[in-house]
């Protein structure tokens, strides 16, 4: 197994004192905590992208750059990269520039995002969504594979002989995988380029995120791809660790289920993937994504949606929890030393393996 860390960079005020910071402190502590991811040998850390909501996520090639800059080894994806609202060719420039900075570190995850607000706000009909996706990673495809590229399709101008700059560190397009949350069209989407999947296991109940697993695995196979190559990754709620489970329910219960009062939202009721049905401590820790308890606990949930997934990379979040940034950096440290070695042993992968 290999270990990720993810920030889709919330500036929401405290669900129970109320108190928000500025944010350039937030995107400052951002920067920080992949510093000290790497420090602990974790081998990814993420950025997601929001364009509605109480997020600062709505440039994180800047993040990126910084992180870039920062950091000498650890790989940087994004979490994800809302590609049916973007221009593939902007894409192609940042993520390539961003490619070459890191030295052949960077890792885009492709997804409609999560929220709905980001396509009225760049004028796009959500209700073609798929469409946008689909067509708009055919292209990025093409742009980081290809020189002088022509192109016509539905949902930007054509282009004639286009050779984007600069190209992909050592000429290798950058790793692509496919946010999954609530729908087959990306599982699908993946399969068809022999892409690896990136399963959001965030909200949802398990069996929900593993059916999208298996259909992916099944139509990558029918793709004709080699089944060894179809990696998945895997996200989970957020992370808290405490010396047991009692402890941790009994800290961490009044923030999680105000958090989950906070985020709630009436006018997305009933649609999966947007408000969690485990509204108590106690639903998320025993049914939920959510990796609360002791070391041990998380270890057995963990290898849980490894029996279900089979995936090969594991993302954690610890900047959700109301946490300061020094208790954030405990909690990474506590997982690295006694819950990865662990997991790592029980579930080896190939993924990123060193030529």
């Amino acid at each position: 197994m290999r270990f990720q860390v993810l920030t889709i960079a919330g500036h929401a005020a405290h669900p129970l004192t109320g108190e928000l910071g500025p944010a350039a402190d937030r995107l400052a502590d951002i920067v920080e905590t992949g510093v000290v991811a790497e420090e602990l040998g974790f081998d990814a850390y993420a950025v997601g992208e929001r364009h509605a909501g109480s997020f600062l996520s709505s440039s994180p090639t800047v993040l990126l750059g910084a992180l870039a800059a920062r950091t000498t080894r650890i790989r940087l994806l994004t979490g994800v990269t809302v590609l049916a609202v973007l221009d593939p060719v902007r894409v192609a420039e940042d993520y390539a520039t961003l490619d070459q900075l890191s030295r052949g570190r960077i890792e885009l995850v492709i997804g409609k995002g999560a929220e709905k607000g980001h396509f009225d706000l760049f004028g796009l009909d959500e209700d073609l969504q798929w469409e946008y996706q689909a067509e708009k990673y055919r292209l990025l495809r093409r742009l980081w594979r290809e020189e002088d590229v022509s192109w016509d399709g539905r949902f930007r101008p054509p282009l004639k002989d286009v050779t984007t700059v600069p190209r992909p560190y050592g000429d290798r397009p950058p790793r692509v995988w496919h946010g999954s949350a609530t729908s087959l069209n990306s599982p699908e989407l993946a399969a068809e380029h022999g892409d690896p999947l990136f399963s959001a296991n965030a909200i949802q109940p398990r069996q929900a995120y593993a059916r999208l697993v298996d259909h992916y695995r099944e139509r990558f196979e029918a793709h004709g791809h080699d089944p060894r190559d179809a990696y998945v990754g895997a996200g989970s709620g957020g992370l808290f660790i405490a010396d047991t489970t009692q402890e941790a329910i009994a800290r961490f219960k009044d923030y999680y289920e105000a958090r989950v009062r906070q985020t709630h939202n009436p006018r997305l009721e009933g649609r999966p993937g947007y408000n969690t049905p485990f509204r108590t401590i106690e639903d998320a820790v025993a049914d939920g994504p959510h990796l609360i308890g002791s070391p041990q606990q998380i270890i057995d949930k963990i290898l849980g949606f490894h029996r279900s997934y089979r995936h090969d990379l594991q993302s954690i979040t610890v900047d959700a929890s109301g946490l300061s940034l020094p208790e954030q950096t405990d909690q990474l440290r506590r997982f690295a030393d006694e819950i990865a070695p662990v997991v790592r042993r029980e579930a080896p992968t190939t993924l990123w393996q060193e030529p």
